[in-house]
């Protein structure tokens, strides 16, 4: 019964290499767009590190994804 289903009549190899082969590019995808995000939130918490004290309190009390990527940073630190 499962020889039947994992052969799928002949075309199990197709079917199951299609699935392997999609399952290997979303994991790619999803690599990349994690390692993009990464380099992109270090670029913004470096800009931020090089404001002044004042300016950086302001931009951290107006802004939810400023306070979180600096959390974030200081944790990888």
């Amino acid at each position: 019964m499962i020889q039947n289903f994992l052969s799928m009549n002949g075309y199990g190899l197709f079917v199951w290499g299609s699935f392997a082969i999609t399952f290997i590019a979303c994991g790619l995808l999803y690599y990349k767009t994690f390692k993009t995000l990464k380099k992109y939130e270090r670029d913004f918490a470096k800009e931020i590190n090089e404001l002044s004290s004042e300016r950086k309190k302001i931009v951290i009390e107006n802004s939810k994804i400023a306070s979180q990527v600096l959390s974030s940073s200081s944790k990888t630190i």
